[in-house]
């Protein structure tokens, strides 16, 4: 399993009051994909993700933080919404890029299992305001069949949503 660490960020002001190590986690699960993600707010305001997956397709994967807490494989992960956006772009290719929920793509190695971490920069944990991934619906991390282009509207030409976790407190 490789481990590997990106930064995604966005100039997305957060006002959300989140505290030091308020935490969201998830299942990942698709059509034979497994794993698990955590995401932790950090002292500094970012938040750290930590994405383990298993079962996924050799090469480049979109991976994205979608607006609401519902992943319905019947309706192939649609029922997540669109990316967590904000008023910005899709895309750090973009200008006025990226979205908040726009995640650096998976690079996969043949075995389909991978570990990365991200820092995110733009949300909160926090309950209430606008980039909170804590609200009435909740949130979801999408995992794409395909890369991420970082510049196409809205999403990336990321291909089919394969696999999805519901981002919950509890």
């Amino acid at each position: 399993m490789f481990r590997l660490i990106a930064i995604a960020g966005t100039l997305a002001a957060s006002t959300a009051m989140a505290a030091e190590g308020d935490q969201v986690r998830g299942e990942i699960q698709g059509d034979g994909i497994s794993g698990t993600v955590e995401m932790t707010e950090t002292a500094s305001g970012l938040i750290l993700a930590d994405v383990m997956v298993q079962g996924l397709s050799e090469g480049e994967h979109g991976i994205h933080i979608h607006e609401t807490g519902k992943c319905d494989a019947s309706e192939q992960f649609k029922t997540a919404g669109g990316h967590v956006a904000g008023d910005m772009k899709h895309g750090v290719k973009s200008e006025g890029g990226p979205h908040p929920g726009d995640l650096p793509n998976l690079h996969v190695p043949a075995d389909g299992s991978i570990h990365v971490s991200y820092f995110v920069d733009g949300l909160t944990l926090g309950e209430g305001g606008d980039m909170s991934l804590i609200d009435d619906d909740g949130a979801a991390l999408i995992i794409h069949s395909g890369a991420d282009d970082y510049e196409t509207q809205p999403s990336g030409d990321s291909g089919d949503r394969v696999a999805c976790a519901v981002l919950s407190s509890s």
